[in-house]
């Protein structure tokens, strides 16, 4: 999935959120959490292997919430000229998307998860990607919004100066890039708790430029919450849009 050519979510249903739960009968998600740095390239392989044992049959649905040291990471449409300063290893990937930052400080979710019991539909994957996020911000009164044209999830900021044109300035909080392969899910989200945003100066993210545009976190708006409260809330926010889950 590129982190450009997006997928406008249709209006939710009632309930205010799209959901991608089970259709068929299957063990909850397990549920890991990395309490160690987890370096990029042994992510993808774990990844890769989980992906494929599900689709055989052999494994269960996976999330998997981890930090990376500092890095940057190219999807599949990722443009030479948005590596501004490679001050950080770059990392070719197969997800879909451009250039990204991934630090400490930033809680990556990476789901393995089979549409084929689920809805084998891309389009309402994503969707249900980004209403989880925007409910995991709403769980610390922050207002996370879709924007047309745009993957990821965005942050209104009228204390910042508007751009040329008037517009009002955004931040970018958190980010989406994903790959299918045989309808099973990997690669995922990022979200911005209290990573070094001067980082991603490194990199044009995810090929999106604008004097209004840039990029937040919970702490950068004045939430000093600590990493396991956000994943306390990833995980309670999980379950009403994707199931049940389980710790290992």
């Amino acid at each position: 999935m590129n982190d450009q050519r997006a997928i406008d979510c249709p209006a939710p249903p009632r309930d205010g959120r799209h959901t991608l739960p089970p259709t068929s009968a299957g063990p909850p998600v397990d549920w890991e959490i990395a309490r160690a740095p987890v370096g990029y390239a042994a992510a993808v392989e774990r990844m890769e292997r989980r992906a494929d044992a599900i689709y055989a049959g052999e494994a269960g649905e996976l999330a998997w919430l981890v930090e990376h040291p500092p890095l940057y990471s190219a999807g599949t449409s990722a443009r030479d000229a948005d590596l501004v300063d490679a001050r950080f290893p770059v990392h070719r990937s197969g997800r879909g998307g451009q250039f990204t930052y991934h630090g400490p400080g930033q809680r990556v979710g990476y789901l393995m998860l089979d549409l084929r019991r689920r809805r084998p539909d891309v389009r309402a994957y994503v969707c249900a990607l980004e209403d989880w996020i925007i409910a995991t911000l709403g769980a610390f009164n922050v207002r996370g919004e879709r924007r047309a044209g745009r993957v990821g999830v965005w942050v209104a900021r009228p204390d910042k100066p508007r751009g040329l044109n008037g517009e009002m300035a955004e931040d970018k909080i958190a980010a989406i890039g994903v790959r299918v392969r045989r309808w099973v899910t990997f690669h995922g989200v990022s979200l911005n708790v209290e990573p070094d945003l001067s980082h991603f100066s490194g990199i044009v993210p995810c090929g999106i430029s604008g004097a209004h545009l840039g990029v937040t976190s919970l702490v950068d708006l004045g939430l000093p919450v600590t990493m396991e409260e956000v994943d306390d809330i990833l995980r309670r926010e999980f379950e009403p849009i994707f199931g049940a889950t389980r710790l290992p």
